[in-house]
């Protein structure tokens, strides 16, 4: 950033708290956006988070998205889900360099390490299925589900050694989508993107971040999102075990396996060709020992398994 960008992008950011900016930390853990935390001074110190999309692709939907996730905060300030308070939004970076959302900061940290990661899950499960209760009415629901991956859009990863397991899982997605309830969905709901406080023995739920990706749709495409990443993140048995600490944190989901499966299977793909790039953020996170090429095989042991749930 230039100064001339650095200093426009501050000036909106304390015409908008109403005080002087004194910091900033970069804040680490995702890869489709920047994320700064900035220090506020004045009568109330405290801290806001400037998130910011600088990558080619998200500034080309940059508008959309930050627009969605201002609407998304507007709307949830009146529930129970612990997400950010809106303080303003630059969706066209009129007045900052970049497409920017400022909002408040939540308590809290992103753990993903393995130590407790069973309890911590449990607690991802409950508060999942309360963001699914949210009930919003028809003028304010957000857009309709999208894919993130189509049949003929997978691109099988080149190196792979078992095309056949490949070729089997896209045949699944071939069908229709099976039938569903819609619920309010996250969208992108993953252990980066909620925050815990207390100690490793008890810890708490303090906030969900990243509400670009609010749709409305199955609340079974949003458990499979959070099971591939705790499959790449932790194991395939992570990642199987999601779907029932769901429904035993009173959640509803496709009773027939096949149902479930195609939903799963339809998160797993669009990870393909390169799983790689989401071990990236959480190295930065101290997961050190996700190897390269671990993911890539965990990605491929989860889609048998779950290809085997049909059997």
């Amino acid at each position: 950033m230039s100064d001339q960008d650095r200093n426009a992008t501050l000036r909106w950011v304390e015409k908008n708290v109403g005080a002087p900016v004194e910091g900033t930390v970069a804040l680490h853990g995702g890869w489709t956006s920047q994320m700064r935390r900035l220090s506020v001074g004045g009568e109330r110190p405290r801290s806001v988070v400037l998130r910011s999309f600088v990558k080619e692709f998200y500034l080309r939907h940059a508008p959309g998205l930050l627009r969605r996730e201002a609407d998304v905060l507007t709307l949830l300030a009146r529930t129970d889900v612990p997400a950010a308070e809106l303080i303003a939004v630059d969706p066209e970076g009129a007045h900052c360099e970049h497409p920017s959302l400022l909002m408040s900061l939540l308590p809290g940290e992103v753990r993903i390490d393995p130590s407790g990661a069973d309890r911590r899950t449990a607690l991802l499960a409950r508060q999942l299925f309360d963001i699914h209760r949210v009930e919003v009415n028809e003028a304010d629901r957000p857009r309709t589900y999208e894919p993130w991956t189509s049949p003929d859009g997978v691109r099988i990863p080149e190196g792979t050694r078992r095309p056949a397991l490949w070729r089997r899982a896209v045949d699944v997605i071939r069908n229709d989508p099976p039938a569903h309830r819609p619920v309010f969905l996250h969208r992108d709901f993953h252990p980066g993107n909620v925050l815990f406080t207390g100690d490793a023995a008890e810890p708490r739920v303090s906030g969900v971040v990243d509400w670009v990706e609010t749709s409305w749709g199955p609340a079974d495409l949003d458990v499979a999102h959070c099971s591939t990443n705790l499959a790449l993140l932790y194991g395939v048995p992570a990642g199987l075990a999601f779907p029932g600490q769901y429904t035993a944190a009173g959640g509803r989901l496709s009773a027939d396996p096949h149902d479930l499966a195609h939903w799963l299977l339809l998160d797993a793909l669009a990870f393909a060709p390169d799983a790689e790039k989401v071990a990236v953020p959480w190295r930065t996170l101290g997961r050190t020992d996700l190897a390269p090429g671990l993911v890539g095989e965990r990605l491929e042991e989860y889609l048998q398994a779950v290809l085997d749930l049909t059997l």
